[in-house]
């Protein structure tokens, strides 16, 4: 409940949602990389991916970029 009453108080600042922007900057050049990377890696990128995604879902992405897109 704690960590829904401080992403509701951080969703009314535009530096917040500058800041999820730049996570799904980062989700994106992820996946861009999983195509290039090596077997081996591709488990340690998927697993950024979903991590960014988490990040992403917590913060109410689509809210935000309707508020400050």
């Amino acid at each position: 409940m704690e960590l829904e009453k401080s992403l509701s108080a951080l969703s009314n600042s535009e530096s917040f949602a500058n800041f999820i922007f730049t996570v799904r900057e980062l989700r994106e050049e992820s996946i861009e990389e999983l195509h290039n990377a090596p077997s081996e890696k591709i488990q340690q990128i998927s697993g950024m991916i979903i991590t960014y995604d988490q990040i992403l879902k917590l913060s109410n992405y689509d809210q935000l970029l309707r508020r400050f897109g």
